[in-house]
């Protein structure tokens, strides 16, 4: 019997490390495209992960937690996005990375604790510590950026500024679709999203990462030369 298991990650890789080498050949290297090109990369680095796990079998603790090292910087990542878009102060990222970094420390010394429960040719379920605190962690920076992209939409008139926050405000409501899903069918008792609530989530990351991508390309230094505005660099 064929296995398909992972195959739906690999095929999702495959498109966000295309993505990635070519953000890095055309787009304008600055700070804040930086940031978004290395986002697309954790994506893609992610869904392999994914595939090794599922497809060929490497399932072993190790495994699994270097794929949560991973995606636990993506939130923080995203909001340092709208530092550098509406020019806040940096010294919130300081706060912003903090609690990452305590649960990959933390997750340091509990990598036993990773264990791959289930694979499908689309997502695969984890057992791993500390799972409900890690999700309120890991969803805040994420409802915090979309709280600031909607207030963007709504009181910005710079149109670079307005166009970039539209697209990632789109991204963020499209990442945030398997978690009001999630949540409604848990209270009816199905629990299958949100037993595999991370690793669904990163599936519909993906437009996330097509919209990093347009922006990044849009925030070109040589494609707004042409237009003759400024590119927004984050420096």
């Amino acid at each position: 019997m064929v296995n398909w298991n992972g195959l739906g990650s690999l095929f999702i890789a495959s498109i966000e490390f295309i993505l990635f080498i070519n953000l890095m050949v055309f787009a304008e290297k600055s700070k804040f495209n930086n940031i978004a090109i290395f986002i697309v990369l954790l994506l893609a680095v992610y869904q392999s992960f994914e595939f090794l796990m599922c497809q060929l079998g490497l399932d072993y603790p190790l495994i699994p937690y270097l794929a949560f090292v991973f995606i636990t910087f993506l939130p923080p990542l995203m909001l340092t996005l709208l530092v550098l878009l509406f020019k806040y102060k940096e010294i919130f990222l300081k706060l912003v990375f903090l609690p990452a970094i305590i649960f990959v420390v933390y997750y340091t010394f509990a990598i036993d604790q990773f264990i791959v429960t289930n694979c499908t040719v689309l997502y695969a379920s984890y057992n791993f510590p500390l799972g409900d605190l890690y999700g309120f962690i890991y969803y805040t920076p994420i409802i915090i950026s979309t709280i600031i992209l909607i207030r963007a939409v709504v009181t910005y008139s710079d149109k670079k500024t307005l166009f970039i926050s539209k697209i990632l405000l789109f991204g963020n409501i499209f990442i945030a679709i398997p978690v009001v899903a999630g949540f409604l069918l848990m209270f009816t008792g199905n629990m299958i999203i949100i037993s595999n609530i991370e690793s669904i989530m990163c599936k519909f990351a993906f437009i996330y990462a097509i919209c990093l991508a347009i922006i990044c390309l849009y925030n070109s230094n040589k494609k707004n030369e042409r237009n003759n505005t400024e590119y927004i660099s984050g420096n």
